[in-house]
């Protein structure tokens, strides 16, 4: 396995393993081994899983980054949320990419089923006119006025 090398800034936040990491400056991290993590604008917060495919992601992220017990029960919840999705559209497309993911996630291959899950909640968010929620800013140091 290769090293993965990820640049942080100031107030980005991470999840390895479970763990979650807010960066206190700017950093660079080496991942030497294998780990379950997400990092920025991939990890959805509870109160953004308010919709039917963003609870579908939530569960898949749960299933990915939890615990073993809350692995278990992302992916249980992930299941019944994909069913209901799927019973409820009109969308083969969405349809068609819920199906891959669910086989990924059913396969182990969580962040993959992740990445597919974001397709399906960008769908359904253009779908319902819904525009993506602004990040909030970094807080950043003043910079200095140069003389």
């Amino acid at each position: 396995m290769s090293n993965l090398v990820l640049e942080m800034r100031q107030g980005d936040m991470m999840v390895v393993n479970g763990a979650a990491i807010r960066f206190r400056n700017r950093t660079r991290i080496e991942l030497t081994a294998h780990a379950r993590f997400l990092f920025g604008r991939q990890i959805m917060p509870p109160h953004e899983a308010d919709s039917p495919a963003r609870r579908i992601y939530f569960a898949l992220q749960t299933a990915y980054i939890g615990d073993e017990q809350e692995r278990l029960g992302g992916m249980q919840d992930a299941r019944a949320r994909a069913e209901e999705f799927k019973q409820a559209t009109t969308s083969a497309m969405a349809v068609a990419i819920l199906d891959q993911a669910m086989a990924c996630a059913n396969a182990g291959r969580c962040y993959q089923a992740l990445r597919l899950a974001r397709r399906v909640v960008q769908h359904e968010d253009a779908v319902l006119g819904r525009t993506r929620t602004p990040q909030p800013k970094r807080l950043e140091a003043p910079r200095q006025p140069s003389a």
